[in-house]
């Protein structure tokens, strides 16, 4: 059955977008906007309206999602789209933001008269267009209702955390989260860079753990990426660097030293200074190596 929830998703990039196409596929009324208007066009397809400008598509919207790329991102289009914000709608806040950020992003909230719930997700790609995800929420009990159908469109889970958006509750799990996931693919790209640099056959690795308790089922995800040469990004390794950047961060506020996190930041900067930013997260792989060298194959 259809439902009559008005959701605008500002930020179509690879999680947005899959995001988007499973609310409409829902049936709710779908709205979207990208700053790269082209990256938001074949949502279209899917039904969603695509909007010019931020404040077009949450025009009477019950709900606003954000998935951009950090939280200076989030809150520079949610000031282009104050003018058309209802009072008293829900923003979800699902980009990535950390710590920081979040201060500016609940007091412009508080300005508008919205609900803020504070909703990063977990996942990556497939799970993502899968309708798959983890989302981590903190907000409001009056703001469940609303979100009750965009959570159960986009994720298979949701886990409340807390009741106050602005207390960072649900970001700061989020931020653990990544920590444990980036450290496994800096790991597992060192593993097959070291298992090259020394004339050794990536898969003797694998094989040499198959079914122990070292074995992992993302390993060998982001091994396939390595040793298949396909860097087709489910999560981009220049996303990576600024998450792990976050993570220090915010484990330095906390007063907790992150050497493992620093040492994954300056790996996946060096990746993407290298000019594989755009690719898979695993293409940190390349960072074990100059120039040409690494083939990922």
């Amino acid at each position: 059955m259809a439902d009559n929830t008005s959701v605008a998703v500002l930020g179509t990039g690879i999680m947005g977008s899959a995001m988007a196409r499973n609310l409409s596929r829902a049936g709710l009324d779908v709205r979207v906007w990208n700053r790269t208007r082209a990256k938001a066009e074949p949502l279209a397809a899917d039904g969603a309206r695509v909007a010019d400008t931020p404040a077009d598509a949450v025009d009477g919207a019950d709900v606003v999602l954000t998935m951009l790329y950090d939280g200076p991102a989030a809150l520079d289009a949610m000031r282009r789209a104050a003018p058309a914000l209802r009072p008293g709608a829900v923003w979800s806040q699902s980009t990535t933001a950390g710590l920081a950020a979040l201060d500016d992003l609940a007091a412009f909230a508080r300005e508008h008269g919205l609900l803020f719930v504070d909703a990063p997700v977990l996942g990556t790609r497939q799970p993502a267009e899968n309708g798959q995800l983890t989302v981590l929420a903190a907000g409001p009990t009056e703001a469940r209702p609303a979100l009750a159908p965009v959570f159960d469109a986009i994720g298979s889970r949701t886990t409340w955390v807390g009741e106050d958006g602005a207390s960072g509750v649900a970001s700061r799990l989020k931020l653990v989260c990544n920590s444990w996931t980036l450290a496994v693919t800096s790991g597992a790209a060192e593993a097959l860079a070291l298992a090259e640099g020394l004339g050794v056959d990536p898969r003797s690795f694998l094989d040499a753990i198959a079914g122990g308790p070292l074995d992992m089922g993302y390993l060998r995800a982001k091994a396939a990426v390595i040793m298949g040469g396909d860097f087709t990004p489910s999560f981009t390794a220049a996303n990576a660097a600024k998450d792990l950047g976050l993570i220090v961060a915010a484990g330095e506020a906390a007063g907790v030293k992150l050497d493992v996190a620093a040492a994954g930041a300056e790996r996946f900067r060096r990746a993407t200074e290298q000019g594989h930013g755009e690719k898979d997260m695993a293409a940190s792989y390349f960072a074990s190596f100059d120039g040409e060298a690494g083939t990922g194959g």
